[in-house]
């Protein structure tokens, strides 16, 4: 049975929701599955560390995982987080930035959406800019529906589904912004409206049958680009014996 972990670092947990949100579908994914590792979902293993200056319970990572889904963003601050996807990296086959945090850094990094950046002073990476990433799955939270296909494509070895995720880890412009630049700027858009539809934020509006992007209300999490009919993403070699 192939062994599945879910990583949480620094973020909402909204990709944890939107996973568990698949109610029966997650039932069925469970019996599929070894599921060794999960704060939210499942018993973990400990080791106490009892010194002069105090007690720390530290959660303890298992070995042999076949697929790792990592949520949220490294804390570079965090001298555990690092330690820990470092750790992931290590004893896992493959590994999954799940969700905008991961992929981009999304609201923990550059854009916020028009907010006041929170928490303040510390820095925040995207997961591939610490340890390599097979699969990256966009959005701020990705849907349901996409979280669900991913991990079934994955089980089932479909690489030809799997293929614009791990493409996906090499794009490193994936704002609202890079889609005005990479595309519509450049009189690709045929006004689909995908990237408006992707967009959770609604920082992208249809507007005369053409995208309008409002920046200051991107948060950089890659959804458009990911649906965007006119980013082809080519085929990645060397995941899953592609």
């Amino acid at each position: 049975m192939v062994r599945v972990s879910h990583v949480h670092l620094s973020g909402c947990t909204g990709c944890l929701i939107s996973f568990a949100d698949t109610y029966e579908k997650l039932l069925d994914i469970l019996q599929m599955v070894d599921l060794v590792y999960a704060i939210t979902l499942a018993d973990e293993q400990t080791r106490i560390i009892d010194t002069e200056e105090k007690l720390t319970i530290e959660r303890i990572y298992p070995e042999n995982v076949d697929i790792a889904l990592v949520e949220g963003s490294v804390c570079l601050d965090d001298p555990h987080a690092v330690e820990l996807i470092k750790d992931v990296r290590a004893k896992t086959k493959i590994v999954v930035a799940l969700g905008g945090c991961a992929v981009t850094g999304c609201v923990t990094r550059f854009s916020r959406g028009g907010q006041n950046p929170q928490p303040t002073h510390v820095a925040f990476v995207p997961v591939s800019e610490v340890v390599p990433v097979d699969f990256a799955i966009p959005g701020c939270p990705p849907s349901t529906d996409a979280i669900v296909k991913f991990v079934v494509a994955a089980l089932e070895g479909d690489t030809d589904y799997l293929e614009p995720y791990a493409e996906f880890v090499k794009n490193k412009d994936v704002s609202g912004d890079d889609l005005w630049k990479r595309v519509i700027s450049q009189g690709l858009c045929m006004g689909c409206g995908s990237c408006s539809a992707s967009c959770q934020v609604r920082a992208i509006e249809m507007f005369e049958g053409k995208p309008d992007v409002r920046m200051e209300l991107c948060i950089n999490c890659g959804s458009c680009i990911m649906q965007c009919p006119r980013i082809r993403m080519p085929k990645a070699k060397g995941i899953l014996g592609v």
